[in-house]
């Protein structure tokens, strides 16, 4: 895909108008997975909000159009787990956030391999095919921003999680090549890694839990989410898509290959 966006840092005279503070991303184009609820949503919004024009990737077709149509944006139906879907996605994206993701709560032993493939394949293998489409146009700009959503559990590991936590340790190795390959083009890439956010797919994680852990469903937020966490509640979806979204300003051109924590002190112990 032929890209018309020009060089430089963000903003700029593309669209006719001079950005103030909140549109610092006019003239770049965001690709955000995961995008019709939840932390995708939520950053989806917030580059929307940055003057950002944002493709929103996401296998559910009603809310991903949902959400575009709220910001203007381009919905993209796709299931991540479709190596060909994948690499039909645009290629001209400036802003790339690897967020979609699912969970499954088993021990190992009892883990369908089969499930563990399937996050493996929308967890780590996406995030590749996505960005070897769209880091040619980053290089050829000049610039360009690589989020991945990680997890605390990219960063530790928790019991019965084997497949997330090896899919997001997997996207920390991903993010850090990326880092050291992008920083001769002006691209930077890091992780954020938030503990327990409060999202449709923690809440369902609540049931599972209850069962792999012995103990009632009403405890599972307080004896098991926040239990290592110094902070005691869930992270809100804005507040990481604000780490997000500072992560493509003007201040944070430095920071790459890194992962930021949003973990209520979990990763302090």
């Amino acid at each position: 895909m032929e890209s018309t966006h020009k060089s430089g840092p963000p903003g700029g005279p593309a669209t006719g108008r001079a950005p103030g503070r909140e549109e610092f991303l006019l003239g770049k184009t965001a690709l955000v997975t995961g995008a019709a609820g939840g932390i995708g949503r939520a950053c989806a919004v917030a580059c929307a909000a940055a003057g950002a024009r944002v493709y929103v990737v996401d296998r559910a077709a009603e809310a991903a159009k949902a959400v575009a149509g709220q910001i203007g944006g381009i919905a993209l139906v796709v299931d991540l787990a479709d190596p060909a879907a994948v690499d039909a996605l645009p290629d001209d994206a400036d802003i790339v956030v690897n967020n979609a993701g699912l969970q499954h709560v088993a021990p190992v032993h009892e883990f369908p391999p089969e499930q563990f493939a399937l996050i493996q394949r929308v967890m780590v293998e996406a995030p590749f095919r996505i960005l070897r489409r769209t880091l040619p146009h980053m290089y050829r700009n000049g610039w360009g921003r690589v989020v991945n959503i990680s997890s605390v559990h990219g960063l530790r590991a928790s019991p019965f999680k084997s497949a997330y936590v090896t899919a997001k340790h997997a996207l920390e190795g991903l993010s850090k090549v990326v880092a050291l390959e992008g920083a001769a083009h002006g691209v930077t890439s890091n992780c954020i890694n938030p503990g327990y956010v409060r999202t449709p797919m923690v809440e369902d994680q609540i049931t599972a839990q209850a069962l792999a852990h012995g103990i009632p469903a009403a405890d599972v937020v307080e004896r098991v989410m926040l239990e290592r966490s110094a902070i005691k509640r869930l992270i809100e979806p804005e507040e990481v898509a604000g780490a997000a979204l500072w992560l493509c300003g003007a201040n944070s051109g430095y920071v790459t290959g890194t992962s930021l924590p949003l973990d209520g002190g979990w990763t302090a112990h």
